[in-house]
């Protein structure tokens, strides 16, 4: 004879559920990118924006992943990374942009950089300081703006200091020589960045960046060239 037993039949229904819903979980973290999954996306998306898409089209195309950053920042609270990818964003989104409205997006990626400095320093090899030194060494000065060149100098020594031989930090650093009219100095950081070693999964963002390097180079000895002649 069967007998009725609701407590063993219970317990087995729960079992089921805790079994399905722990399966479930699983699916779906599985299914969801890590952190280095989601900004190796973003760093793909920005570098075909920046060096592939038509100058007009840059600015509608950055807006688009800006939201992108956002939610990094969000879904990985306390990560500098996710922090400096929304700064650098951003950043090209204010360059795109242009004119006064583009201020206060540098200024958010101003202090996005600064907080990223404080959980870590010296995450994504220097990045947060040669983006400050970018950001310094560009934007407009005092009434204007917050730019100065002193601290851009500032920003870049720390970035070469924890990445001597970084793409970014030479070139930027390079970059603004340039304008400073500091020509021998100027190519002596824009040979580094074009010497500099390949970065595994940025090798999009490397080959841009090496083409803006030759091209300033170039420009450089042109100039240089020029102000020699008697």
């Amino acid at each position: 004879m069967n007998h009725f037993c609701p407590g063993k039949k219970m317990q087995r229904y729960r079992v089921a559920v805790f079994t399905a819903t722990l399966f479930s979980a699983i699916t779906v973290q599985a299914a969801t990118p890590g952190l280095d999954e989601s900004l190796a996306d973003v760093m793909h998306r920005w570098a075909r924006i920046t060096y592939q898409t038509p100058e007009g089209d840059q600015k509608a195309a950055l807006a688009q992943l800006v939201p992108a950053t956002e939610q990094l920042v969000q879904a990985y609270p306390g990560r500098a990374e996710a922090l400096i990818w929304e700064a650098i964003v951003l950043s090209s989104e204010a360059k795109a942009d242009g004119g006064l409205g583009a201020l206060s997006k540098v200024k958010r990626a101003r202090q996005l950089l600064l907080d990223a400095e404080k959980i870590d320093p010296n995450a994504l090899n220097g990045s947060i300081y040669s983006s400050l030194g970018s950001l310094y060494a560009k934007v407009p000065s005092w009434p204007i703006g917050f730019g100065d060149r002193k601290v851009a100098k500032g920003y870049f020594e720390k970035a070469l200091a924890i990445s001597p031989d970084g793409i970014d930090a030479n070139y930027f650093y390079g970059e603004m020589l340039a304008g400073e009219g500091d020509y021998p100095q100027a190519t002596r950081y824009l040979a580094k960045a074009l010497g500099a070693p390949a970065r595994p999964g940025r090798e999009d963002s490397d080959a841009g960046r090496r083409q803006e390097a030759r091209v300033l180079l170039a420009s450089v000895k042109t100039e240089h060239d020029r102000r020699a002649r008697p």
